[in-house]
C-alpha cells in the first residue's frame, strides 16, 4: 500500500464508518476513558465512605462517654448502636483472631462430624460476620442450625439483614443474653466467643451455660479475644508488667476486660487442645500492636492441659533452619541400628527425614530433639501435612519444594494444628514454598549459590548431563572430563595449593561453613587436627560420590542439591507414596518433637536406640563426658548407639566406651571410596550397651 493508501486509511479512521442508511457514525475512543473515569470516581467515593465509617467507629470508641446504667444491654446499645452499620468494615482490620479461630474450628469439624446435623452457637455474634467468614472454610449447609446470639439490638438488626441478603435458611439471629441462651436442639457441636467474652461481665455464667449444651463427645468451644497475661501465666502468654498495665487500661475505657481471669476460667472448666497467642495492628494507630489469642477447647476428659514453652534458638544461630534435609544415610544405618517394634529412639531432628524414617520402621516412639526451633518447625509442618493433606499436595510441598496454593493450604489445613512456635515461624515464611523450599535455610543458600557458581564456571552443562546419566560409567566419564576436575588432577602442586587456599578462604571459611553447611568451629578444628585441608575434605566428599553412586537414580541427597527438588524415584522414604500412606495410617503418631538441647532430653527417659549423628563433634570434652555418662545411664542393656564424626578417631569414643559400651568403628573414610551416599564424614561408629 502506497502513501495514498495510508492517507485514505487515516481519513477513514478519522471520519468513522457509515451505517446501512448512509449516516456517518463516529468512533469514540473516549468511551473507555469515560468508564474508567466513572470507576475512579466510584472508587474515590467508596474510599471516602469507608473513611467516614471508620471515623464514626473511632469517635464512638475514643470520645463517646459510656452510658451509666446497670443494664448491660443498654450499655451495649449505646456503644454499638451509632456504629453498627460500619462495624464490619473497621473490625476486619482489627480483629485478627477471627479467621484463625474459624479456620481451626472448621478443620477440626471435618474430622469429628460426618453428618449434616451440626449446631453452631455464636455467642456475642454481633452482625453475623462470623457466619460469612465461616463460609470460606466450610459448607454452611453442614450445620443443621446456626444461632447468632447477641444482646445488642442494633447489631442483631444488621445480622438479620445479612441473613436475608445471603439467603441463609439455617441461620437464626437471637437477641438474648449469652448467660441464659440455650439452643432449641439442646446440644451444640460448636460454640464460639469471638471477641465477645471480654465484654460479658458475668463471664463465669456465660461459660458455664455454654458448657451445659456443648456436645460432650464431639463438641468444640472456640474463643478469640484480646488479652493480657498474668504475672506468672503460662510461658506463651507472659508479657511485661508495662504491657499488662497499658493494654488493660486502654480496653477498660470501653468496658472491655482483657485480664487473665477469663482464660483461667476456661482452662479450669474445659480441656484446651490448641492455642495461639499473637499481636495485631490497629487501624490508624501506628506502631502499637494489640495482643490477642485464639484457643480451642473440648469438654474435660482425663488428659493433661496443653502447655507450651517459649523457645529461642541459641546465640549465633540463623533465624531459620540450617538443614532442609537430613544429611545422614538412613539405609546405611539400618543393619547396625536395627530399629524395630518396641524400640524407643532418640535422634536429632536436623531436616526431619530420618526421624520419619524411624517411624516407618514401626518403632514404639521416636523422640526428635533439636535446640534450633526452626528445624523442629520444619519437621512439625511435615508431620501435620502428613495427617491433613493428600499425597499430591504433600509431594508438591516437600518433593518439589513448591506449591502454587500454599497460603490457602496453610490457613485452612495446616495452621490450625501447628504448635504456637511453629505457627509463628511459618506465618512469616510462607514464601519458601513459592521460591522453592530447598533454596532456603543455611544449606538452601549453599545450594542456590552452587548452582550460580556452576553457571559462572561453565559447569552447568556437565552437571545437567550427570543428572540425566543412565549408568554410573556414563556419570563418571562426565565428571572426570569436566575442566575443573581435570585442573585439580593435573595442576602443578604450587598452583593446586594456591587454588585450594583460595577456595578455602572463599567457600570453606568458618562463617560460610557454619551458616551455610552447619559445620561449627569445634568440628572444623577436628578436621584440621587430622591434617586434612578443607578443600581436600570437600573434594574427597564429592569425588567419592561421583565415582561410586549414580546421582540421577540412587542418591537423593545430591540430586536435591543439584536440582532444588527430589524425584519420585529418588527421594527419602517418607516422600514415597508407600511411605506417606503408612505414616498417614498411624505410623507418624509415634513421633514426638522436642524443642530442647540433646542432653536434657537424653536424661528424660530410657531408650533402646540413640542416633547421635555428629552431635558430639560439636561439644567440648567436659560436655562430651556428660553425654557419655548419660548414655550409660539411660540406654537399656543391649541398646545401640550410632554416630558419625568428621574426625577419623574422635576422642569421645573412649568416653562412651568407659560409660559401659562396647564400641566399634564400623567404617573410616578412604581415598576414592564412598562411606555412604552422603560421604561427608570421616568415620562411622556403633556402640552397644553391655
Amino acid at each position: 500500500m502506497g502513501k495514498g493508501g495510508d492517507a485514505n486509511l487515516r481519513q477513514r479512521k478519522n471520519k468513522g464508518t457509515r451505517t446501512s442508511s448512509g449516516r456517518l457514525m463516529k468512533r469514540s475512543s473516549s468511551v473507555l476513558e469515560k468508564m474508567s473515569s466513572l470507576q475512579s470516581t466510584f472508587d474515590a467515593k467508596k474510599r471516602m465512605r469507608d473513611l467516614h465509617n471508620d471515623l464514626t467507629v473511632l469517635k464512638n470508641i475514643w470520645f463517646k462517654k459510656l452510658a451509666k446504667t446497670e443494664s448491660h444491654a443498654e450499655r451495649l446499645e449505646q456503644f454499638y448502636g451509632p456504629q453498627a452499620h460500619a462495624y464490619d468494615g473497621f473490625r476486619s482490620n482489627f480483629l485478627w483472631g477471627r479467621k484463625p479461630l474459624l479456620a481451626s474450628c472448621a478443620a477440626r469439624l471435618e474430622d469429628i462430624a460426618s453428618t449434616d446435623d451440626m449446631v453452631w452457637v455464636d455467642l456475642g455474634g454481633g452482625t453475623g460476620e462470623n457466619v460469612s467468614m465461616m463460609s470460606e472454610y466450610m459448607d454452611l449447609s453442614k450445620f443443621k442450625k446456626i444461632y447468632v446470639v447477641d444482646l445488642c439490638s442494633s447489631l442483631c438488626e444488621q445480622a438479620r439483614k445479612k441473613v436475608t441478603e445471603n439467603g441463609w435458611k439455617n441461620v437464626s439471629v437471637v437477641e438474648a443474653d449469652a448467660c441464659e441462651f440455650t439452643p432449641d436442639e439442646g446440644k451444640a457441636t460448636l460454640v464460639t466467643f469471638s471477641y465477645s467474652l471480654s465484654m460479658i461481665p458475668p463471664f463465669h455464667a456465660a461459660v458455664d451455660r455454654a458448657v451445659t449444651y456443648l456436645d460432650p463427645e464431639d463438641g468444640l468451644l472456640g474463643v478469640c479475644d484480646f488479652f493480657t497475661g498474668a504475672k506468672y501465666d503460662l510461658p506463651m502468654r507472659q508479657m511485661s508488667w508495662g504491657r499488662r498495665f497499658f493494654w488493660r487500661c486502654i480496653f477498660d475505657t470501653d468496658n472491655i476486660d482483657i485480664g487473665p481471669e477469663r482464660r483461667q476460667y476456661l482452662d479450669h472448666s474445659l480441656s484446651r487442645v490448641w492455642e495461639f497467642n499473637d499481636e495485631g495492628s490497629i487501624p490508624y494507630v501506628p506502631y502499637f500492636r494489640a495482643p490477642y489469642y485464639v484457643a480451642i477447647y473440648t469438654v474435660p476428659k482425663l488428659e493433661s492441659l496443653l502447655i507450651e514453652n517459649k523457645v529461642e534458638a541459641p546465640p549465633r544461630f540463623p533465624p531459620t533452619f540450617l538443614y532442609t534435609q537430613s544429611w545422614e544415610d538412613p539405609h546405611k544405618d539400618e543393619p547396625y541400628l536395627r530399629a524395630g517394634p518396641g524400640d524407643v529412639c532418640l535422634t536429632l531432628t536436623s531436616g526431619g527425614c530420618n526421624s520419619l524414617k524411624l517411624c516407618l520402621d514401626d518403632v514404639k516412639a521416636v523422640y526428635s530433639v533439636d535446640c534450633n526451633p526452626a528445624q523442629n518447625a520444619l519437621l512439625e509442618l511435615k508431620q501435620v501435612a502428613i495427617r491433613r493433606l493428600e499425597y499430591e499436595d504433600f509431594w508438591k510441598l516437600f518433593g518439589e519444594g513448591r506449591h502454587e496454593n500454599f497460603p490457602e493450604l496453610f490457613e485452612k489445613k495446616l495452621a490450625p494444628f501447628l504448635s504456637q512456635n511453629s505457627l509463628k515461624f511459618w506465618r512469616t515464611k510462607q514464601y519458601y514454598f513459592k521460591d522453592g523450599l530447598y533454596y532456603h535455610g543455611g544449606m538452601g543458600k549453599v545450594v542456590w549459590s552452587m548452582q550460580i557458581l556452576f553457571k559462572v564456571l561453565f559447569l552447568k552443562g556437565a552437571v545437567d548431563k550427570m543428572l540425566h546419566a543412565e549408568t554410573l560409567e556414563e556419570q563418571k566419564a562426565i565428571f572426570n572430563n569436566s575442566w575443573l576436575v581435570k585442573l585439580f588432577r593435573t595442576a602443578p602442586a604450587p598452583l593446586l595449593s594456591v587454588i585450594s587456599d583460595t577456595l578455602a578462604l572463599l567457600l570453606f571459611n568458618r562463617v560460610t561453613l557454619w551458616f551455610g553447611a552447619g559445620v561449627p568451629l569445634k568440628q572444623y578444628q577436628l578436621i584440621k587436627q587430622d591434617g586434612v585441608h578443607m578443600s581436600n575434605y570437600a573434594a574427597r566428599t564429592f569425588d567419592g560420590v561421583a565415582q561410586n553412586c549414580l546421582i540421577s537414580k540412587d542418591n537423593y541427597f545430591y540430586y536435591n542439591c543439584l536440582t532444588g527438588s527430589f524425584a519420585m524415584d529418588n527421594c527419602p522414604d517418607y516422600l514415597t507414596k508407600e511411605g506417606f500412606e503408612k505414616l498417614k495410617a498411624g505410623a507418624v503418631d509415634s513421633l514426638f518433637i522436642v524443642n530442647d538441647f540433646f542432653l536434657p532430653t537424653l536424661k528424660a527417659r530410657k531408650y533402646t536406640k540413640v542416633i547421635l549423628m555428629d552431635h558430639v563433634d560439636w561439644l567440648d570434652d567436659t560436655t562430651a563426658k556428660q553425654v557419655a555418662k548419660a548414655l550409660g545411664e539411660q540406654v537399656k542393656t543391649g541398646g545401640r548407639v550410632i554416630w558419625r564424626s568428621a574426625a577419623f578417631s574422635p576422642r569421645y569414643a573412649a568416653f562412651i566406651e568407659a560409660a559401659g559400651f562396647s564400641v566399634e568403628r564400623i567404617q573410616v573414610q578412604e581415598p576414592g571410596e564412598m562411606m555412604d551416599k552422603v560421604n561427608m564424614y570421616s568415620s562411622f561408629y556403633l556402640a552397644i550397651k553391655k
